[in-house]
């Protein structure tokens, strides 16, 4: 992780955004979605103070985590859905977590409570990187959505921050 940083994300990263998460997308076990977004929609979605990339020693993007709001509703405004999304060539570098530690420790910064994420079951990988940042499952929704014609479960994963209390 040494050639690793991580920086807030630009307008200026849509298109490597994009394309690293319809690389995703294109992988099967990522999301109900099967296109990425528009950087409209992605960038409407999506809490500006909570978008980070991570970029290799040559300044190249190789992947980025943001959150979405789960709730308009005030009790829940310490309650955020994640992605974290990392380019197939660059997986098993690290990016991964640290995109997932600096995320937490801006989140908590912002006094956020709790980060929720769904995960296919199948995508072990995932599944492992978030319980060694701290996420713990909390219960697999079965069957809750069709996927490429097939029913899928998602694993619900939270994490509840240990200082905001």
């Amino acid at each position: 992780m040494a050639d690793l940083a991580v920086r807030p994300m630009t307008p200026d990263d849509a298109d490597r955004v994009l394309a690293i998460y319809q690389a995703g997308l294109d992988g099967g076990n990522a999301s109900f979605e099967t296109a990425a977004p528009t950087w409209a929609a992605f960038d409407a979605g999506k809490l500006a103070d909570h978008r980070l990339v991570a970029v290799d020693a040559d300044e190249a993007l190789i992947g980025w985590v943001a959150v979405s709001p789960t709730s308009t509703r005030a009790v829940y405004a310490g309650v955020v859905e994640h992605s974290v999304y990392t380019d197939p060539a660059a997986q098993g570098r690290g990016a991964g977590r640290l995109l997932l530690d600096a995320m937490i420790a801006s989140t908590e910064a912002a006094g956020i409570w709790t980060i929720q994420s769904g995960v296919f079951p199948e995508n072990a990988a995932s599944l492992t990187l978030h319980q060694r940042a701290g996420f713990r499952i909390i219960g697999t929704r079965e069957r809750v959505g069709r996927h490429h014609g097939r029913w899928r479960d998602v694993i619900l994963l939270e994490r509840r921050s240990p200082t905001i209390t």
